[in-house]
């Protein structure tokens, strides 16, 4: 959390417009329970309103559609890159949209890094080009590379780097 406090952020829940001042973007089988509720906790604690899909979609409902309105509801989004993140469509999706609302809105976006080196990410390499790989048999052509242009995109943008990280 001293991160987010060290780089000058400020969050209000009563002065933003937005219904969420952070989104977390993630695969669940490999950060849900570990990582990924970590930060989550750590951002409730700090009182940030956050967002995951997890926490907020009632069982039965389908969430396309409000995962899309809470990314663009959302001031912050943190997209956390693992071994398998690339293996979903949902976050392929997810940070297509992402990378959208950066370039459109202005919405800010910090990656995290867990357990994968930015490159792979960026690069679309190891587990990533496997991922591609099946996405290539089932998704149309212009649907893959969008996903590939976001994660190089998205990829390429500071952000943390567990593996560079104390403690990761």
């Amino acid at each position: 959390m001293a991160a987010f406090k060290n780089a000058g952020f400020a969050f209000s829940s009563s002065s933003s417009s937005s219904n969420y001042e952070v989104f977390l973007g993630f695969h669940g089988e490999d950060t849900h329970t570990n990582f990924t509720n970590h930060l989550y906790h750590a951002l409730d604690d700090a009182e940030i309103n956050t967002f995951r899909d997890n926490e907020e979609f009632p069982i039965g409902k389908n969430i396309g559609p409000e995962l899309i309105i809470a990314i663009e509801q959302s001031r912050i989004s943190i997209p956390i890159f693992s071994e398998n993140y690339a293996s979903s469509k949902w976050c392929l999706i997810e940070i297509t949209r992402i990378l959208e609302c950066k370039n459109t809105m202005g919405q800010m976006v910090l990656p995290i890094f867990y357990n994968i080196e930015p490159s792979v990410v960026r690069n679309q390499t190891e587990s990533y080009a496997k991922a591609f790989e099946k996405h290539q048999t089932y998704f149309h052509h212009k649907t893959v590379q969008k996903w590939k242009e976001a994660l190089r995109e998205v990829g390429s943008l500071k952000g943390w780097d567990s593996k560079s990280a104390a403690n990761g």
